[in-house]
Parts: C-alpha cells; structure tokens; sequence
C-alpha cells in the first residue's frame, strides 16, 4: 500500500505574490488524490482476489479509513432478522452486543438512525458536525462519547449493496483528519471515493455470499445424501455420518505430526480439509444402487421374506405324507408296531434334517465338507406338488422361466431342496464395467443366483459370491457416480478420497487393487476409519458389536498382514483416537482397556 504524501508547508519562503503557495496548496491536493485513487484502485483488486469473508470485512473497513483519511470506521451488516449488527470496528473498544432494528414495530423502516437510514434508501450521508445534526437521532453516538471519552464530530456512512441486489451493510467513517490531524469535514471526493469501495466490496461480498451457499448447499445435499443412505436400512445406522467423524479427527492428528513418516503430511488449505471432508460423506454413496435386501441380508436363505418357511412347509408335507403312509399301512393290515417304528424313525429324521438345514441358515462359522455334502444329500428327498407353480406371477418373472424352464404336467416330483434354472438371473452391462474405471474385481457370470443349494452351501456368512459381489460394487458406483460429476478444481480428488478406503497396502484390496505407493494418506485414513466404524458398529444384523479391545486387535492383525497403513494405525493408538470415539460413539459396555504398548513397534 503506498503511503499518503502530506509535505509539510513550516518554514517554506513564500514570494510576496502568493501564487508559490497556491501551487504548493495545488501540487500538495493533486498527490493527495492520486495516492487516494492509487490506493482505491488497489484495494479494489485486493478485494475482488480475497477469498476469506473475515479478511474482506476487515479489510474493507481498514481501507475504507485510509482512503479518506479518517480516524475511526464502524462495520454494520444486515441480519436475517432484519436489524444491523456491530460487526467490526477499527479501534480497539468493545463492539456493541445489541443491534438496531431496521423496521419499526408497526412495520414501517426506521428511518430516525443514520445507518438505518442509509441502508434503506442506499445512500450516502455526510455529516459535518454530530453535535449539530438534528436529522438523526445520533444519542447512541453521543452516549458511546460519553462512555469512552471520544469525541464523535463529522461522519460519512456508505452503504454496502450491490447493484440489484439486497443491502449487505453500512460502512461508517468517523471524524475526517486534515493534514495536520485536526478533525475536518468528509469532502465529496472522500465520499465519492469511499462510495466506489463499498461498491466493489458489495460486489464481492456478494460473490462471496453466493459461492458460501452454493459451498453450504453443496455440503447440505452431501450430508443429505450420507443420512438417506443411512436411513435406507435400518441396519447401517449412521455409518455416513461417523466416518467422516472418525476420518477429520485421524486427519488432524496426522497434519499435526512434526516428524516421523506424517511430518510432511497436511492440508494446507480449508479447501482441502472441503474436499476430503466431503470425500469421506460420500465414500457409500454408491450403496444407493444396493437392494435393501442384500445389505440387510442375515441368513442364508433371506431374499425379501426369509425362505426357510417355504422349506419347512415341504418338511410339514414330508411327515404328513409320512402320517398317510402309516395310516393306509394299518389299514392294510400290516403290524401296528412295524407301522409306528417306521413312521417315528420318519419323522425323527425329518425333524434332526430340518434342524440341520435351519442351524445352516444361520450362517456364521466355516460350514465343513461334511455339512455341505449332507445338505446335498437332504436335498435329493422328493414330494409331489399338485398345484401349478406358474400362478400368480409377474410379467418378468413368467418371462424369465419361460426362457429356462421345460412346463410339466402335475403331479410333478420335486425335490426337498433345489437350485433350479429361474433362480438365476443374467447379468447385463453396466457402466462400472467400463475398462476405462480399471476395475480389477472378478465379476461372476450371473447377477444372483437364488437357488436353494448354492445359498445353504454357502461356506461362511449369509452372502453368495454373486451377493458380495453386489455389496462390494458400492465402491465402483461411487466411483462412477462421482468421477462423473463436474467437480470444481477444488474438489477434484472427491472421488479419490472416496472410492478407496476398501484398498489395502499390499494391493489385495478392491477395487483396482491398488498398492500402498498408489495410496494418499487421505485415503489411508479413510480406510482405518470405514474399518473402525464397522467393526465397533452395534446395528449390524450379520455380527455382534466389537469392543475397542477386540476391534483394535483386528485392526492391529490387518497392520501386520499390511492390509492398513503402519503409521497411521499407530498414530490413531498413541493419540487416543479409539477411545474419544467410543466414548462418543460406542455403548457403555463396549468400552473396555486397550493395552496399546502390545501393538505398537519398537524403535529400530
């Protein structure tokens, strides 16, 4: 900023004619304007390169006082409840906590105050002398002299609005300084010149105002977006929401690191604390795309409704068949108790094959060869069905069978259990298998596969491979959904941050299985948290709620199989992480001791 030029006229030799002393006075007014216009000019460009609201107000006032030369300036601006607030002040003394309204109770504006007045009407007053004005009311001014020992005298108050658009504030300059530093009067070129500031901050703040609800919106949206994909089950909870908690609060221990592998780690800007912030928001946002069902899937045989029942009907049907075969052999003659002996035996074996084919639903444990080969062998059992089974469907659902399936006549012969050819559904193109994504995940051939055999065979947990495969395609439709997006050049690495937190170390992780080198540290951290979250989450229908110790265990064996990041597993222990957010987060007796020393490493 260039600094005013005030030569000083003591001790200079006048020529008795006077006109060397009006060239000087002249010489003297002409550098003044052109070091106020200098200053105009650039504290414009200043303005308009500001990104920080903070700095724009603050500067806005500092210059404002500079450019006319004043002694002090007070910021007003417009509340949503319609009055002006106190927001800045160039001196040192306490601003004022009320504020003034800007209609009066009847519902006219008030017009009795200078600033009222000025950001009504969006114009400039000046006052020469506030001991003098009858105009105004200006006893909140006179009172403030009196309580601070300040002498209140001329005034020039701006207002803040740019064109068309609503009143943003009121600017107000006091007590105009002459070269010498004795309270003067406002001149039209200060206010003219004061007038051209406020507007350019207008405009800018403006922007500002527009880009922080857009930024807000956007925020707004994405949080929106996080909770509908929580609400959407039941069973997530609010996943979308503690992530990001966990990830921002890793973050900044991490940024705050002064040496070890993380010293150079951290963001430097609010825009990337953004990005990342929205990153981890977004990191399901491709569950969207995942059937309910599937997500909420807690047995084997579960599709919408639990089909167990359908299977223990045909049990129910087995024994009553079982019951007429004893009856129609009593009436036959045979011996009672051969009858009996080999009706119970029927029906203890059916009762001992049903519980076995219930308990597999359940999931859970490795199932054992033997178990998967006894649940073929129950499967071959036949019943006779009597009643067509192409009743009552759908228009798709006839479609698909009429394509695979041979009609029979009835009675048909079917078996206890089965995987029949309309159990499977085919599987058709989609965009996350675009090579352009470099996906590297195995797709399976079908899109499911309902079939009674290939879900109770399943080895451990409730999901088919084609089922795990729809939960893990999460991550590739949020990474096709978000690299689609036009991201502005500050939320560029959104989808980055995102779309990686199921990657691991070692590059087994999905889905481009990408290595440790390929990894950020903002997505290392995201994993770490999604991790966390998971293990400790206590509304999951498919496993019971870890406690720290156990879920530090975990975390601490996918360390050691270089599965998440060393460092930063570390750093989550030593900082205390695992414990602030349980006690944020986690059910009472979830929260247990975690002895860290056995997990972390010793010094080389």
């Amino acid at each position: 900023m260039k600094s005013k030029y005030r030569p000083s006229m003591q001790g200079v030799d006048h020529p008795e004619s006077g006109f060397y002393d009006l060239d000087v006075k002249n010489t003297a007014r002409m550098r003044q304007m052109e070091d106020q216009l200098s200053s105009l000019l650039e504290n414009c460009l200043l303005l308009s390169s500001e990104r920080d609201q903070d700095n724009l107000l603050r500067h806005l006032l500092m210059a404002g006082k500079r450019i006319c030369n004043a002694d002090a300036a007070t910021l007003y601006l417009n509340t949503p409840h319609r009055t002006l607030r106190f927001a800045l002040r160039s001196r040192t003394d306490t601003l004022p906590t009320g504020e003034i309204p800007l209609y009066e109770q009847s519902g006219l504006p008030n017009e009795r105050y200078v600033s009222t007045y000025v950001s009504h009407h969006n114009r400039s007053v000046t006052i020469d002398d506030v001991y003098q004005e009858e105009g105004f009311d200006l006893s909140g001014t006179r009172q403030f002299d009196i309580e601070s020992g300040y002498r209140t005298v001329s005034m020039l108050t701006v207002p803040l609005r740019p064109r068309g658009g609503e009143p943003i504030g009121v600017l107000q300059l006091i007590n105009a300084l002459d070269d010498e530093g004795k309270i003067s009067t406002f001149t039209e070129r200060d206010q003219r010149y004061v007038e051209a500031l406020a507007a350019q901050a207008a405009v800018a703040l403006d922007a500002r105002s527009l880009l922080a609800s857009q930024d807000n919106l956007i925020e707004g949206i994405v949080r929106v977006l996080g909770g509908a994909i929580d609400a959407k089950s039941a069973h997530t909870g609010e996943h979308c929401a503690r992530v990001p908690e966990l990830a921002m609060m890793l973050a900044k221990e991490a940024s705050i690191c002064a040496d070890g592998p993380l010293a150079d780690f951290g963001f430097e800007t609010e825009d990337e604390w953004r990005e990342f912030r929205i990153g981890a928001w977004l990191h399901d946002c491709g569950k969207i795309t995942t059937p309910e069902h599937i997500v909420e899937k807690a047995t084997k045989l579960e599709m919408i409704n639990n089909r167990i029942h359908e299977i223990r009907m045909r049990f129910e049907v087995l024994r009553r068949d079982a019951e007429i075969a004893r009856l129609e052999s009593l009436l036959a003659g045979d011996d009672k108790v051969v009858a009996e002996v080999r009706f119970n035996a029927t029906v203890q074996q059916l009762e001992e094959d049903f519980a076995f084919i219930a308990q597999c639903n359940i999931g859970g444990e490795r199932l054992s060869q033997a178990a998967i080969e006894r649940i073929g062998h129950i499967g071959t059992q036949v019943w006779m069905r009597y009643f067509d089974d192409e009743l009552g469907l759908s228009n798709e659902e006839r479609a698909r069978r009429a394509a695979v399936v041979t009609p029979s006549s009835l009675p048909a012969t079917e078996h206890l259990l089965a995987d029949k050819p309309h159990h499977r559904l085919v599987r058709h193109a989609s965009k996350a298998m675009d090579p352009k994504y470099r996906f590297a995940i195995a797709v399976p051939e079908d899109l499911y596969n309902h079939g009674e055999l290939h879900n109770l065979r399943i080895e451990r947990g409730t999901l088919t491979p084609e089922e795990r495969y729809k939960i893990n395609e999460h991550i590739m439709q949020t990474i096709v959904m978000l690299e689609e997006l036009p991201f502005p050049k500050n939320l560029q690495r959104v989808a980055e941050y995102a779309g990686t937190h199921h990657e691991k170390m070692d590059g087994t992780g999905y889905p481009r299985r990408l290595t440790r080198e390929q990894l950020s540290i903002p997505a290392r951290i995201m994993a770490i948290a999604d991790i966390f979250e998971a293990l400790t989450s206590s509304d999951r229908p498919y496993k019971d709620a870890k406690t720290l110790s156990d879920a530090i265990a975990i975390l601490a064996d996918m360390r050691d199989r270089n599965h998440v990041d060393s460092d930063l597993f570390e750093l989550f222990l030593k900082t205390g992480l695992h414990r602030q957010y349980g006690e944020r987060y986690l059910k009472p007796e979830q929260i247990d001791e975690v002895d860290i020393t056995q997990y972390l490493r010793m010094p080389a």
